[in-house]
């Protein structure tokens, strides 16, 4: 749109205004050729005959685009002529204007008949309410917009395929009979099964490799004629064997135990080169069937083949060139149409196409000769992993190259947190040099290197360098075995030396550094962390830690716990405090609710909460709910309330809480320790009873009453 040749052309002005007392804007059109293609223009005037010649907008629109220009503001936007999907204000509506759509229609008016003439011929489409004129224009925006989405959407689309294409023409055929027979062979170990029933000194036996079914003694005979007969070893579920028939050896399996059938799958990685120096790693699954066929016998279920079936097929292909992106395609089924094909995205939700580690084909390592990851170093590191997913390996690669000196120096547990993107391990991402890289002192890397790149030594030594310390090698691996975070340590050798906060966690875990042992291990570190947290809530709650009797405990776990206690009280008070301000009522009507609900026997007692605060600390003791906001405001309103439940010995022990309906005098639960309902029978009987006794108010003995509510 021509925006500058637009704005030379005059307005076109309002020629009359309205006498109307609701016309507050009115609309003038006109179709002007502005660059060889034709405009609609719309301008909207105030009511005003002194504001008729300056409109307040100008909204034009050609077959194929639209803008909007306010004079006042001297600015252009793509605003639609009206909000909210066709139902909300109008652009030119300012603060106080009608929101009503009836409203609307009467505030804005076309000048003339020709005017809505003139839009419905250009605009060429159709609205239920004509006195909603504008929607002829905002049908055409809308019809604009879409267009111009579905044509990006489009383009963007063809894009894809056309990659998604060429991508596919560069690629190598995928070599699979030799995939399927190195994945039998290497993986599978040619793994057979001879399926077995034992009767008497025989046994049927059906061998899954040549699919034969076949009787054989395993029992040697008395007769002549048993020295010619088949023969087999007894078959014995897990053990191997031989196939009387093929000789192939197997793993015996009970027929009994069989099911039809047993599959194992493995996955597998295939890197080949792409174009001049890029790399396609194709992600292959790999799955081995064993199948037990059955016919109905005369005894049942009889054996009458076996087969075993090698399968594969190719789930995604991830491709790498010089300078872009990691692009992943994935293999996927269409069920309408009855076919696979190749796809640029994943799926979503749980019907995800995961990509997990597997194991890396020899000739990978063969095609990166001559690409960009010829010097990688994947080979060296996946012979010291467990599992490797070669695709996050090189994609991590191609973002920190540093990883290849890394790996030939044996930081392989640097390296694999590295690839899972584990933050905090790259001090700085530029660098060369290894300390430098992982922030620690140049004298560490040997030391690093000795642990294979331990990442919890790795963050000691960042640590050190941080705190600008130099700590012996000894220190740095035994702080390393407390797993203390910097603050921590910080905030401890403030009152004592590190070697003094490493002697003192030795002594009070009753462990010694340096043990292969996961319990001592396990027993430093948390002592570690109780040590720390007892420090850090000494120095929270004012203790001076320079004093060696708060340094140094005699019993660290009771000290922690008294520490724990204290530190609760505070934010225990406070909360008090906050439930007494907010629920006041409780308190409040105590002593009518006493008269009414109290009762007290030779045994027990029952009274209502006395404060929002006894309510809270109730459910604190008890372990249970009733100290929510919940159950305060129920009772601060008077929908139900709680009452308190305690042996006549102990009237200040927490023993079982009650809610009771205020309005209709029943109970709606009641509960103990940790919401459970200790004595339940006999406590149930004497609640009933109490019950019964509240809602008849007859003053008679607690045997007649019990009596009472038996019958």
């Amino acid at each position: 749109m021509k925006k500058k040749a637009i704005e030379k052309i005059p307005y076109f002005g309002l020629k009359k205004t309205s006498r109307k007392k609701d016309v507050k804007y009115i609309g003038v059109t006109a179709v002007k050729i502005v660059g060889h293609e034709k405009h609609l223009f719309l301008e909207v005037y105030r009511n005003k005959k002194k504001l008729k010649d300056t409109p307040v907008v100008r909204i034009v629109t050609t077959k194929k685009d639209f803008g909007t220009y306010y004079p006042e503001k001297d600015t252009w936007t793509r605003e639609k002529i009206e909000a909210e999907g066709g139902w909300g204000r109008l652009i030119w509506q300012q603060n106080g204007d009608a929101s009503g759509w009836q409203q609307i229609e009467k505030e804005s008016l076309l000048q003339s008949a020709e005017d809505l003439e003139r839009l419905k011929k250009f605009c060429k489409g159709n609205v239920w309410n004509e006195n909603r004129w504008w929607e002829y224009i905002y049908n055409l925006q809308d019809d604009i917009v879409t267009t111009a989405r579905r044509n990006r959407e489009h383009k963007a689309y063809m894009r894809r395929q056309e990659a998604l294409a060429d991508r596919m023409a560069h690629t190598k055929e995928l070599p699979e009979k030799e995939i399927l027979d190195r994945a039998d062979r290497l993986y599978f170990h040619n793994q057979h099964y001879l399926y077995y029933k034992k009767h008497g000194c025989w046994a049927h036996i059906a061998c899954s490799k040549c699919g034969g079914v076949t009787d054989a003694r395993w029992k040697s005979g008395i007769s002549y004629e048993s020295q010619f007969q088949r023969w087999t070893e007894e078959p014995r579920e897990g053990h191997y064997g031989t196939c009387p028939m093929c000789g192939a050896r197997g793993e015996y399996k009970c027929q009994g135990k069989v099911k039809g059938t047993c599959d194992k799958y493995i996955h597998l990685f295939l890197g080949q080169k792409y174009k001049e120096n890029g790399m396609v790693m194709r992600y292959v699954e790999v799955g081995k069937k064993w199948t037990l066929g059955f016919i109905c016998g005369d005894k049942g279920p009889e054996m009458y083949n076996a087969s075993e079936e090698l399968s594969g097929v190719e789930i995604a292909r991830a491709y790498f060139e010089p300078g872009k992106k990691v692009q992943i395609d994935y293999h996927k089924h269409d069920p309408y149409m009855g076919k696979d094909f190749w796809d640029d995205c994943n799926l979503y939700g749980m019907a995800n196409i995961p990509i997990s580690a597997g194991l890396i084909m020899s000739e990978t390592y063969e095609e990166m000769k001559g690409t960009i990851f010829q010097y990688s170093a994947l080979q060296e590191y996946a012979k010291n992993v467990r599992e490797v997913n070669p695709i996050d390996y090189l994609e991590r690669y191609s973002q920190t190259p540093q990883i290849e000196v890394l790996v030939k120096m044996g930081l392989t547990d640097v390296v694999e947190k590295l690839v899972k993107c584990y933050y905090g391990i790259v001090a700085d991402e530029n660098a060369r040099r290894p300390d430098q890289f992982l922030g620690i002192r140049k004298e560490r890397v040997k030391q690093l290197i000795r642990k294979k790149g331990d990442t919890h030594l790795l963050g000691v030594m960042q640590m050190e360098k941080r705190q600008g310390q130099n700590w012996t090698d000894e220190q740095v691996e035994h702080l390393a075995e407390t797993d203390l975070s910097g603050t921590q340590v910080e905030m401890a050798t403030k009152y004592m030396t590190l070697q003094k906060l490493l002697n003192r966690i030795e002594k009070y875990s009753g462990c010694e550094y340096g043990t292969e042992c996961s319990s001592a291990s396990a027993r430093i570190r948390h002592t570690a962390t109780t040590y720390a947290d007892y420090l850090s809530m000494r120095i929270n709650l004012g203790y001076d830690l320079n004093n060696t009797v708060y340094q140094q405990p005699q019993d660290l776990e009771a000290e922690h716990n008294k520490m724990v206690m204290e530190t609760n009280k505070e934010e225990m008070d406070k909360h008090l405090k906050e439930v007494a301000e907010r629920y006041p009522e409780i308190r409040h009507v105590y002593r009518g609710l006493r008269n009414k609900y109290l009762y007290e026997d030779d045994k027990y007692i029952i009274r209502p909460a006395r404060s929002a605060e006894e309510i809270v600390m109730e459910g604190r003791l008890l372990h249970h709910c009733v100290g929510g906001n919940t159950y305060l405001a129920k009772h601060n309103t008077g929908k139900t309330y709680i009452l308190m439940l305690r042996f006549k010995e102990e009237p200040d022990v927490p023993y079982i809480t009650v809610e009771i309906d205020a309005k209709n005098p029943r109970i709606l639960q009641w509960y103990g320790d940790k919401d459970k309902k200790p004595d339940e029978k006999n406590m149930q009987l004497w609640l009933n009873t109490w019950l019964m006794k509240l809602k008849t108010g007859l003053e008679t003995d607690l045997n007649n009453a019990q009596q009472a509510a038996i019958a």
